[in-house]
Parts: C-alpha cells; sequence; structure tokens
C-alpha cells in the first residue's frame, strides 16, 4: 500500500531499526525491490533521483509504473515514492505527480538559504499530504550529477532545518555516494550523536549506505538512523549477474537474448540484494 514514509520512520526510530530506501532504475528494479519487501514483509521506501525519472520517462511514469505494480503484484507492506535529491522544482513537480515524500537537497545552499527553501516545501508538502526530508551537510561522492564532498553537519545547523518541521533529516556524517575508498575514515559517530541530542525524536537518515561495514550501519540506527539509502550497490549485483549471463554465453542459446531472460539474473541479484539489506537494517517483519 502507497504511504508516506512519517509513520514507518518514526516507528522505525522507536523500535531501532532502520527502513531502506532503494533506488530504482526500470520496471525491473521496481519489481525485486517490492516483490523483496513483500516476501520479507518489510515496509520500504523506493527512491528516484531526478536523472532516474527523466531515464524512465518522468515522474509520472515512475508513480504510475509503481503504482501499477503495487496493485498488480498485491503489495500489502508500507511503500513510500520518494524524491531523492531533489532541486526546489523537481521537488514541485513530484508533488503533482503524486509522489508521497520528497527530498529538497538544500545542502548546496547557505543555511540561511536552506532554511527558506525548506520551510516553503515543508508547507507546500504538507499541505498536499507529502513526508518531506531535507539535508544539511554535502554528501560526499556523486548522485546523478550532485556531488558533495562528504562534510559532516554542523549539529545546530541541523536543529535549525529540524525545527521548520521536516519530517526527517539527512545529515553528513563522513558519508559518501558510490564505492568508500580505501582511505575514507569511517562514519563519524560523535557528529551523530551531537545532531541526535539536538534533534530529539526526529529520524535520521543515512545516505551512501553501499559499503559501510554492518558494525558501522548497526551503531548508526542505535544513534538514531531510521532510514538508510541503498543503489550503488543494486547497480553492482545487477551488472555483475548479467555479465555473468552474458560471459557464459546464455544469450546465445536459444531465446537467451530475450529481455525477459537477459535480465532476470540481475532483476534476482537485485532481489536478494534488497533482501540482504533489509536483515541487516532490523525491518523484516515490521510492516
Amino acid at each position: 500500500m502507497l504511504v508516506t514514509a512519517t509513520k514507518m520512520l518514526q516507528d522505525a526510530k522507536a523500535g531501532h531499526y532502520a527502513v531502506g530506501q532503494f533506488n530504482i532504475n526500470n520496471l525491473e528494479w521496481t519489481k525485486a525491490a517490492l516483490t523483496a519487501a513483500q516476501e520479507c514483509n518489510s515496509p520500504i521506501i523506493l527512491g528516484v533521483t531526478a536523472g532516474a525519472s527523466k531515464y524512465m520517462g518522468g515522474y509520472n511514469t515512475a508513480v504510475g509504473m509503481i503504482k501499477g505494480l503495487i496493485k498488480d503484484l498485491n503489495i500489502t507492506v508500507p511503500v513510500a515514492i520518494h524524491l531523492d535529491h531533489g532541486s526546489f522544482d523537481d521537488c514541485l513537480k513530484c508533488i503533482e505527480a503524486g509522489f508521497t515524500s520528497v527530498m529538497f537537497d538544500g545542502s548546496h545552499y547557505e543555511i540561511d538559504e536552506n532554511i527558506a527553501k525548506t520551510t516553503e516545501i515543508v508547507k507546500l508538502a504538507h499541505e498536499a499530504g507529502l513526508s518531506v526530508e531535507a539535508e544539511v551537510g554535502a554528501i560526499g561522492g556523486e548522485e546523478d550529477g550532485v556531488v558533495g564532498t562528504g562534510e559532516c553537519a554542523d549539529p545546530v545547523e541541523c536543529k535549525k532545518i529540524a525545527d521548520l518541521g521536516v519530517d526527517f533529516l539527512a545529515a553528513g556524517i563522513g558519508n559518501i555516494h558510490g564505492k568508500y575508498p580505501e582511505n575514507w575514515a569511517g562514519l563519524s559517530f560523535e557528529t551523530l550523536d551531537a545532531i541526535q541530542q539536538l534533534t530529539g525524536d526526529l529520524p535520521l537518515v543515512l545516505h551512501g549506505g553501499t559499503g559501510i561495514p554492518e558494525d558501522m550501519i548497526k551503531k548508526a540506527i542505535n544513534l538514531g538512523v531510521a532510514k538508510i539509502n541503498v543503489n550503488t550497490e543494486c547497480q553492482l549485483a545487477f551488472a555483475a549477474a548479467t555479465r555473468e549471463y552474458i560471459e557464459a554465453g546464455k544469450d546465445l542459446q536459444g531465446k537467451g537474448f530475450d529481455p525477459r531472460k537477459l535480465l532476470a539474473p540481475g532483476a534476482a541479484a537485485i532481489k536478494e540484494t534488497v533482501k540482504t539489506k533489509m536483515e541487516l537494517f532490523g525491518s523484516v517483519n515490521k510492516a
């Protein structure tokens, strides 16, 4: 069933587990993630970036596909459609398209402008019944052209954004998008703890969930993280399974070139990756 992310994340923080946001890129991705959630009896957030939306045809196409799959696959667990790293204009488009949650990425603005724009998005989104994620401190790496240096957020600035009425908050704590380099310093739990103390019961978000060691993931959840974003890990799993299929020559056997067969191993790999993450995050049987 389609819901906002607000209650699922409030429940997750209170229950000391996290809900996974799994970014989607096409039909196979979406179907794999939804069926994994149903089989795990776990709530799920489907993340859509501006770039992924453009690739799929647009925000309305993404919403229509997700709604259709929920109905046709009889998905009964809570599902949120979430704009990931959206600009102000992207947020407005997603509110109109029928998303249930939006992230306004104000981390690249000075704090005063971030506050002003976030305030307006919170008002518009809440009037339309959507949940809102805001960000303080740029997340490292690159995602669909959005580049961050991996800085740690200022806990006081986090408090200012939290007080605007956002439903959950992403704060940079040394995390990055994509693969983590060998010399990565790790998450700053000191920063996370300071943010948690100032923002209270507000669910916190960890971007760049791919490649973070399991012990760090669990510690982050204990310090208030209730939403963890995963994208690259599913992409890598899909690519590896597809490569194995082709290198084994299976696409040349019979009708192995049929996209329904060609893409099946990759979709199965995504599904298993999502299940593994749900177990790690503790969201299994929390729907």
